[in-house]
């Protein structure tokens, strides 16, 4: 999934809406229903695997299919998918309908002996493992209110127990943000609750989108169709699950960590076996072998798609290569022990034949995109070319987990281009060009002007080209970003784009951007989760303090502020010269022009929040020497980033 550690960020879905129309949805185009035509006709047989796999072992479901939060709001809908049935309407691709026929079902389901997962509730799975005394619970989900809602049809079904272990397979969100839904820190810190996490997960959940958190939250609306409502016209899911929840985003401390594939653990009396799969889709991630029931998960390296190399929302590119390898690993070293083959997202493979195959071939789709990617990248080719060059074969485009529901051979392509070389093609014209407004008024000016540019577009559109329309309207849209018909039409183009594709989430980016040209852009915005806030070394906060400091406005000779934290013990230093802002844990024993000293809250209430000077010092923190000084630097940081136009300049 989606590396963001910012709750809420889809808090503009309406799951509680079903196949309702989209504001403002246009149909389908008679180049649209051709495409769907195509891609239809192109698709391998269905086969009955999928179908009996998405929905064997199933035991129960909610009654009710709307999970609330405390305050009676709705966090999600069990049934925001059931209009998705019979044939594909022209405005879903063919294939993208049959892939969340099978996706939306939900509820409780026996995958083994002694296993179960709970799917549906949220964007990934939580699977359930009876041990001696309780649950094992793997990955509980994103939120606590709908982890909450998982683990009370797991007892209500099938009988009271305490949870003696929570495992997080990868430090992703969704894979740990409902742990206070399923225990507390109280059971945790008396022992009663065990925490298991690969090596080095704190460091990566706590860390790794606090420096672009503002941006990556900011894209995550249009990865996952914020504002989108799930229907024929609308959202359709996001490729490994249907959505992200919108509850309560948690965090609890592992107690134990794994370090190395082959580690054993007795859990709860239960053999469970580890390989590490870090660097791969998360930068700490484990899978779990658990050997009574001789079930494998594959954590998120395997799941009902391919995957993203670069998440469209941005993060850090993963390495292809090793992904392949960990693939590989699985394959001789788990799957021929394995009855079943589980994953994190998705339904199940069963039986070790079918296991087997099924992470075969997704090893070798990783591995041949990324072969073929670095072939033609040293042969000189572009990103942009390779992406055209190397589609998904037919040899591979017989399974379908390996079709591009999340991830794109197209976009992946482009990331291990970038993982080797970085954005740059060598092409000196490409080395320092116009930024996009400026080079927006030229493009516009050399084509002829305004009407020229939409003619163009129009033709573009009634040919079905509709990239080379959104190329030419986009150029409008920013060097006249009043102009209502260019972004009329820009909208129609996106939106056709988002029928027309395989991936949910490049249908997502389309419709939501159709969205904002005809409905302007959502102020909505959400806030980190207090839980991810505590968890981040107060070092690495500094470092995010400082990339929203602007020099400019500092107004004063250099200065220097201590940081005194009383509920942490900790001291750190600002340092704010003509150029930057250096955090520093430690005291340097240099004389500060001011000192304050108070609880982390407090710090994070004046750094972060911006609330005023005087009202922190109310609740507490204590400031000695210039005061002034302390405000200068205040006055120097930038709010907290909120929302941005895309679409739009």
């Amino acid at each position: 999934m989606t590396r963001t550690m910012l709750a809420g960020f889809l808090a503009g879905i309406s799951l509680t809406s079903v196949a309702a129309a989209q504001e403002g949805a246009k149909p389908a185009s008679p180049a649209t229903v051709e495409a769907q035509h195509a891609v239809a006709a192109a698709l391998p047989a269905d086969g009955t695997r999928d179908a009996d796999f998405a929905l064997r072992g199933f035991v129960a479901t909610r009654d009710d299919p709307i999970i609330r939060n405390a305050a009676g709001e709705p966090v999600w809908n069990l049934d925001a998918y059931g209009f998705v049935e019979g044939e594909a309407p022209a405005t879903v691709n063919p294939s993208l309908w049959r892939h969340m026929r099978y996706l939306r079902h939900h509820g409780l389901f026996e995958v083994a002996e002694g296993v179960w997962q709970v799917r549906g509730f949220d964007l990934s799975n939580m699977t359930v493992v009876r041990g001696e005394t309780g649950w094992i619970l793997i990955d509980p989900l994103t939120t606590s209110e709908v982890a909450a809602a998982a683990l009370e049809l797991v007892n209500a079904t099938l009988g009271q127990r305490p949870v003696s272990a929570v495992i997080y397979s990868h430090s992703h969100a969704d894979h740990f943000g409902g742990v206070r839904g399923v225990t507390s820190a109280e059971d945790v810190a008396a022992g009663r609750t065990q925490i298991i996490a690969p090596e080095h997960f704190m460091e990566e959940a706590a860390s790794e989108n606090v420096m672009a958190g503002g941006a990556m939250q900011r894209r995550a609306a249009y990865q996952f169709g914020a504002g989108l409502v799930p229907g024929n016209s609308g959202q359709m899911g996001s490729g490994i699950g249907s959505a992200v929840s919108r509850g309560t985003i948690s965090l609890l401390p592992p107690t134990d960590t794994i370090t190395h594939t082959g580690e054993i653990r007795t859990v709860d009396g239960v053999e469970l076996v580890f390989q590490i799969v870090s660097g791969s889709e998360a930068p700490a991630e484990l899978n779990v072998f658990v050997a009574p029931a001789k079930t494998f998960l594959a954590a998120e390296i395997a799941t009902c798609t391919m995957h993203n190399i670069l998440t469209p929302r941005g993060a850090k590119v993963r390495d292809a290569r090793a992904w392949a390898h960990f693939l590989d690993e699985a394959v001789q070293d788990f799957a021929p022990k394995s009855d079943v083959v589980i994953s994190s997202h998705c339904w199940p493979q069963f039986g070790r034949e079918a296991g087997v195959a099924w992470l075969s071939a997704q090893r070798d789709n990783y591995r041949y995109l990324h072969d073929q990617t670095v072939r033609l990248m040293n042969r000189g080719a572009t990103m942009a070319e390779i992406a055209e060059a190397v589609p998904l074969p037919p040899q591979l485009a017989e399974e379908w987990s390996n079709h591009g529901y999340y991830g794109t051979y197209n976009h992946n392509s482009k990331a291990i281009y970038q993982y080797y070389l970085g954005w740059y093609d060598a092409v000196p014209a490409n080395l320092n060009p116009h930024p996009p407004v400026a080079r927006a008024a030229r493009m516009i000016a050399a084509l002829g002007g305004v009407e020229r540019v939409i003619a163009l577009a129009r033709n573009a559109m009634a040919e079905g080209d509709y990239r080379w329309s959104s190329d030419l309207l986009q150029q409008l849209v920013f060097a006249e970003p009043e102009n209502n018909e260019g972004k009329g039409l820009l909208a129609d183009s996106y939106e056709q784009q988002g029928y027309q594709s395989e991936s949910a989430i490049w249908r997502n980016q389309f419709l939501a951007a159709a969205y904002e040209l005809r409905n302007g852009r959502p102020d909505n915005f959400a806030t980190q989760s207090t839980d991810m806030i505590a968890a981040v070394p107060t070092g690495l906060l500094l470092d995010s303090v400082a990339t929203r400091y602007d020099p400019t406005r500092l107004g004063r000779d250099p200065l220097r502020v201590q940081i005194n934290l009383s509920d942490r013990g900790e001291t750190a230093v600002l340092e704010a010269n003509e150029s930057v802002l250096i955090g520093r844990m430690g005291d340097t024993g240099d004389t500060p022009a001011a000192t304050i000293t108070g609880p982390r809250q407090l710090l994070l209430g004046l750094m972060f929040l911006k609330l005023p000077l005087a009202q922190m010092q109310a609740a507490g923190l204590k400031v000695e020497g210039d005061a002034g000084a302390l405000q200068d630097l205040l006055d120097a940081l930038d709010p907290m980033p909120g929302t941005f136009d895309i679409v739009t300049p």
